[in-house]
This record gives C-alpha cells, sequence and structure tokens, in this order.
C-alpha cells in the first residue's frame, strides 16, 4: 500500500481534462464543475469489495478497476444517459501493493477513456483487511427523456439488448480453474464478459433519443431480479417467453439447467433490460439498428399484482426474485 497519501493522490492527479466544464478537479477541497441546461444531472454509487464482489483469484487490478466503474456507467446507461465525471474512494489493506493499486486505476482509466470521463476526485484510507473500491458517477440526461423503470404499462413489450449469462458462466469457469489458467477460446469469451464488462451506453442513448416512454433497467444482479424491479416499480406483472430469450453461442455446450441458471439468475452482464409500448417499438427498434445494437423482444407487461413469470409453450411458472443480494443470507 502507498506510504505517503499526499504523493499517492499527485501521482493520480490528471494532467489534463476531457471535459470542458471541469472548473477545478483534483487537488482542491471539492472539485467544481459546471452544468449545462437542457439536461438533468444523473448521480449513481457502486462499491466492490475484495472477497465479496471480486477475489485475487479471478480479477487481475486492471480488471477490478474497469469492472468497479463500469458498474456505474451501467447505472448510468439505464437512465439513458451521458457519463461525464467520476470520483474513486478507496481502502488499501497492506497485503496489496503499489503496482497492483496502480493497475486499479488503470483499469477505470482505460474504460474511463472510452466515454471521454473526468476522474475529478476522491479519497484514500488505510483498511485493516480486504480492499474496497466505492465510486460515485456523474452523468446527464435529456430534460425530455424518461426512462425510469415506473415507466411500465399493461400492453407493454419487453426487450433485451444482449443475451444474459456469460459473465456468470466466466465466473464459474475463473472460481473453479483461477484466472491464471489455460482456457480455450470459448472459454475465454465468457472470462472477458466477467472481468471485464462493456456497459451499454449506446443503446441507452438509442433509447433516450426515440423520447418514447421506455421502462429501462440494467441486468447488474440478474434477468430475474431486475424484471421484479421494473414489475414492482411499475405494479405491474412481467411475463417473459422462455422461446424469445437469447441463449449466447458460448452458453449452448453447457447444461440446460446450468444455462438457464446463469441466464436467469446469473448477472453482472450489464446489458439492458426494458418496456415499451407496441408502436413505439419499431421506432426503438431503428435507433437500435442504426447503432448496429441487436434488441430482442422477450415478453409482454400484464396487468395485476408485481410479479414474473417465465411461459414455455404451454405451461407458465412464477419466477423467484432471485439473483445477487448482499443481504440475503448464503
Amino acid at each position: 500500500m502507498p506510504n505517503d497519501e499526499f504523493q499517492w493522490i499527485q501521482q493520480l492527479t490528471p494532467d489534463r481534462h476531457v471535459q470542458k466544464h471541469v472548473i477545478e478537479g483534483i487537488g482542491d477541497d471539492a472539485a467544481v464543475f459546471g452544468t449545462e441546461s437542457g439536461y438533468y444531472q444523473l448521480l449513481c454509487v457502486d462499491t466492490m469489495i475484495e472477497n465479496v464482489h471480486f477475489k485475487k483469484k479471478t480479477m487481475s487490478p486492471e480488471d477490478i478497476g474497469h469492472k468497479a466503474l463500469a458498474a456505474n456507467i451501467s447505472d448510468i446507461a439505464a437512465m439513458g444517459g451521458i457519463p461525464v465525471f467520476y470520483v474513486v474512494s478507496i481502502a488499501v489493506p497492506s497485503t496489496w501493493t503499489d503496482e497492483e493499486l496502480h493497475g486499479i486505476y488503470k483499469g477505470m482509466s482505460n474504460i474511463a477513456d472510452t466515454y471521454q470521463m473526468d476522474m475529478i476526485g476522491g479519497d484514500t484510507v488505510s483498511s485493516p483487511h480486504e480492499l474496497m473500491v466505492s465510486i460515485t458517477v456523474y452523468g446527464k440526461v435529456e430534460q425530455d427523456a424518461s426512462l425510469v423503470r415506473r415507466n411500465a404499462r399493461p400492453g407493454d413489450y419487453v426487450f433485451l439488448t444482449s443475451p444474459t449469462g456469460r459473465s456468470a458462466a466466466g465466473l464459474e469457469l475463473l472460481l473453479k480453474k483461477g484466472r491464471l489458467s489455460d482456457f480455450n477460446d470459448r472459454e475465454k469469451a465468457l472470462i472477458a464478459c466477467h472481468q471485464r464488462p462493456i456497459p451499454h451506453v449506446q443503446a441507452g442513448r438509442a433509447a433516450a433519443q426515440t423520447k418514447a416512454r421506455i421502462a429501462l433497467n440494467d441486468i447488474s444482479d440478474g434477468l430475474a431480479s431486475e424484471a421484479f424491479e421494473l414489475a414492482e416499480a411499475s405494479n405491474v406483472i412481467l411475463e417473459l417467453y422462455k422461446d424469445q430469450i437469447p441463449i449466447a453461442a458460448e452458453l449452448r455446450l453447457y447444461s440446460e439447467k446450468d444455462c438457464w441458471n446463469w441466464i436467469l439468475y446469473g448477472g453482472e452482464d450489464f446489458v439492458l433490460l426494458g418496456t415499451v409500448s407496441p408502436s413505439d417499438w419499431p421506432r426503438l427498434q431503428e435507433a437500435m439498428k442504426q447503432q448496429s445494437i441487436e434488441t430482442y423482444w422477450i415478453g409482454e407487461v400484464k396487468e395485476g399484482s408485481p410479479h414474473v413469470m417465465l411461459t414455455d409453450q404451454s405451461h407458465t411458472k412464477i419466477l423467484q426474485k432471485s439473483g445477487y443480494n448482499h443481504f440475503r443470507p448464503t
């Protein structure tokens, strides 16, 4: 861990800012930035803790940095927003070296560059046990865009922006063999989905720019869990049709039980799940197509007390509100 907090901060201070609205970044008591008219401001925070969200066995330092920031960027994407700034708080135990910590910040910096984001502050403290990384992201979205979870209405279509389950399958491979083992190409693709997930910012932006009434959520805790969040926020039923839910090619070689467990309950795919009215569905598809994004129709919204159903031909079952949950006993 760093020997001197102030030297460490100086090393992390960016030599430039991408966003023109930064007035004062790292180096003062607080960051100062301007805002733009015509936009609402978005703010989200996400925390990753060693041995809860990641292990050295499964993630390199750069992977950890990438994923910690990607989780927040994905939340901005689910609001149809543009990620702009981020602030990092990190608690460091003595078991982590300076080189490893620089790797974490490099992972964050690399994905931040992809979205033209600036790091404008943070905090560094010591930790008696595990590493903790907490990131707050600031974003923006046009004031006439509305992609909140409560927007679903009976009769709406349910859609997905990519197959789910690959991250969970990748994690299982890493837990079994460790990240330094030899993997075939299919396994490497699954591992990449877990270690370096790609937030669906372009999909969120395309949805926002349709100006349609869309309910949107990102798949962080699993398809079933995120569908429940939409159902509860909108006080509706989501019926998902099993034969319409996409299955990634990399998953088809695994057992059907494992495959569907990962698809429904795996989480950390960071793709988008949403609802849209049938009349706006063609417009949404076209907006996604222009960004080379494939959109999957996977179900419908029904009237009734909030829950999620999975229909397979003539058989329907209620999906449990399962997925990753920090406070559920294991």
